[in-house]
């Protein structure tokens, strides 16, 4: 008993450093080292629930098969499924955000002859959230100025397409399409889309191989195929990996309708007044719009986002 109380005693204060760091000021006060677990049956579920996952007897991306075979293939995919299997909060959300905004990009890869599998790179380069990289990636599919601008995003002081969800999977689907047309190959375009397609030629070329599979890689771009495979399984199978999420826990996607502008708008917040909404709502639909203003050159038109307004007779 002695040691079984000491051990209870250790896992206290794992439990509470564990609270100490993930929680906020309001719950930490709540946690006290004098009010151990009386027994293993009290420790929260993460540390109750941590176990050892069976890995899918086969998965394809992209309708290419992986080769679960080799050990070095297994034991990556194993290490980004736990990963993401137990880092509960972020899997969560991804899940959530997920059902919001794949359905909206699938006709966009359809269009272009993109195989559905590629939406789930928005998920792991951005978690599905208008994020900014440490090197100037914006956007759900994570453009860097340059290539946003090749690829026919208008990237100024008033507009930041990267920053639209459905303009920047439009450019996504183009930049695909041609490293597909390079490779012939979708998991080496996938890589590419982490590497660049010069960065995964020079790979191949420099160790004699044509499979990303058998490629040495930096560890980023070892990881990425591996991550997107994660991903899609835990998205495609949650209870299965222990995510019980109801149905109105998802985050659905919004009714919206669009309003052509191809005159300048000198006030935003005035502007969304008269269309019957307001400011912080024209910009959660429209987060490319980068100033309280939208400057329009000569030729050019935007489709702004708003609720879409019910009437009472609909």
């Amino acid at each position: 008993m002695k040691y079984l109380s000491l051990s209870l005693s250790a896992i206290a204060l794992l439990v509470a450093g564990f609270i100490l760091i993930n929680s906020t000021d309001s719950d930490v006060e709540g946690a006290s080292l004098t009010n151990p677990p009386s027994s293993i049956a009290e420790l929260p579920q993460p540390f109750v629930n941590a176990k050892a996952l069976d890995l899918p007897k086969s998965m394809t991306f992209a309708g290419e098969a992986v080769p679960l075979g080799k050990a070095d293939v297994k034991e990556r995919l194993d290490r980004e499924l736990h990963i993401n299997t137990y880092w509960h909060n972020n899997t969560i959300f991804l899940i959530k955000r997920a059902n919001r905004w794949l359905p909206l990009m699938e006709p966009i890869l359809e269009e272009y002859g993109i195989p559905e599998d590629f939406k789930y790179l928005t998920v792991i380069e951005s978690n599905l959230m208008n994020e900014i990289s440490p090197a100037g990636a914006v956007g759900f599919w994570q453009f860097l100025k340059p290539t946003a601008k090749e690829y026919g995003l208008i990237v100024d002081r008033d507009v930041d397409e990267r920053y639209n969800p459905i303009k920047a999977t439009e450019a996504a689907a183009k930049y695909l399409k041609r490293s597909y047309e390079k490779f012939g190959n979708w998991t080496l375009v996938a890589a590419s889309y982490n590497r660049g397609m010069a960065g995964v030629q020079r790979a191949l070329d420099k160790q004699g191989v044509n499979d990303y599979y058998e490629m040495y890689l930096n560890s980023e771009t070892s990881r990425y195929v591996f991550r997107i495979l994660a991903i899609k399984e835990i998205i495609e199978n949650p209870s299965k990996y222990g995510f019980e999420i109801k149905d109105e826990h998802l985050y659905q996607t919004e009714p919206l309708q669009y309003v052509e502008v191809s005159e300048t708008i000198p006030d935003l917040i005035a502007w969304s007044k008269e269309q019957g909404t307001n400011y912080k709502i024209l910009k959660r639909h429209n987060p490319w719009l980068r100033d309280d203003q939208l400057r329009i050159r000569s030729g050019q038109s935007f489709r702004i986002a708003l609720p879409l307004q019910v009437t009472e007779a609909e």
